[in-house]
């Protein structure tokens, strides 16, 4: 099976840019399933039943989103009657929506799709590690789900690849999100679990993390006043990563990072 993992989406350069580019990702790269991280896509925070709908109409089987969740007040219904649009799994129960699904392919097989938050530098949460273990002990791979995807969203890059090893020969692949910038680290664990700190983002990398780079700028120069951030709408770039599984076993056989447009070095899988 393959599997495309698409990053953070950023405000509206970032969606221009996953609806012009997955339609041909995933015809050219024989996808058969699609990810994308939507929750960033609304002006740089959240995301609205509207951009969600264009999301999947572009392509996306899933989305996945972190702590910017519900920043959007009427994504919250939405979450609750829209099963492809996650949240942190690792929430308080009563939070609106779900923080997994098992998710059917074209061909018949099946995709259990998790997200989690990670805890260092990150608003209290539950253990992301006990919450993804319960996902993966209900669904497991060969059983329930033909591959297993968890988009896990944090700041720490020991955190990320400590519940890789962790989730190691359980899942098909684990990739990170929320820092915005591409990491050089796509590999296959030990294990045969498909793995990436981070996927970095769909969005301009002309400012910073995606948002005009004047305002961060002077946040860091200056200790008084909050100047607004605004969403770079430079030309965007589309960061992802592609993974191939054994369907014998639904481990990874292959990965590769995706890189289209804007201003960082394209990356194209060339299986």
């Amino acid at each position: 099976m393959r599997v495309l993992f698409l990053g953070d989406v950023v405000g509206r350069s970032g969606r221009e840019a996953v609806q012009n580019h997955l339609p041909e990702l995933r015809e050219q790269l024989a996808v058969d399933f699609a990810i994308v991280n939507g929750e960033n896509s609304a002006g740089g925070f959240g995301i609205t039943p509207d951009i969600a709908e264009a999301l999947f109409d572009a392509g996306a089987d899933v989305i996945t989103t972190g702590n910017h969740a519900f920043d959007k007040r009427e994504i919250l219904t939405y979450f609750d009657v829209e099963s492809r649009l996650l949240r942190p799994a690792n929430y308080p129960a009563d939070t609106p929506g779900k923080g997994s699904g098992l998710f059917p392919t074209a061909d018949g097989r099946f995709v259990l799709v998790a997200n989690v938050i990670l805890r260092l530098f990150m608003d209290t949460s539950d253990d992301p590690f006990v919450a993804a273990e319960r996902i993966v002990e209900e669904c497991p791979l060969g059983y329930g789900a033909d591959f297993i995807f968890i988009d896990m969203h944090g700041e720490a890059t020991s955190e990320k690849l400590a519940l890789g090893h962790f989730l190691d020969g359980r899942i098909s692949a684990i990739v990170g999100t929320h820092t915005h910038i591409p990491t050089a680290d796509h590999m296959i664990l030990a294990g045969g679990t498909a793995y990436m700190t981070d996927a970095g983002m769909c969005g301009s990398y002309e400012g910073v993390i995606g948002m005009q780079k004047e305002a961060p700028v002077e946040r860091f120069l200056s200790k008084w006043g909050r100047p607004r951030l605004e969403v770079a709408e430079g030309p965007a770039t589309v960061s992802g990563l592609l993974i191939e599984s054994d369907d014998g076993t639904g481990l990874a056989t292959r990965v590769a990072p995706v890189r289209l447009g804007g201003l960082l070095s394209e990356a194209y899988p060339d299986f």
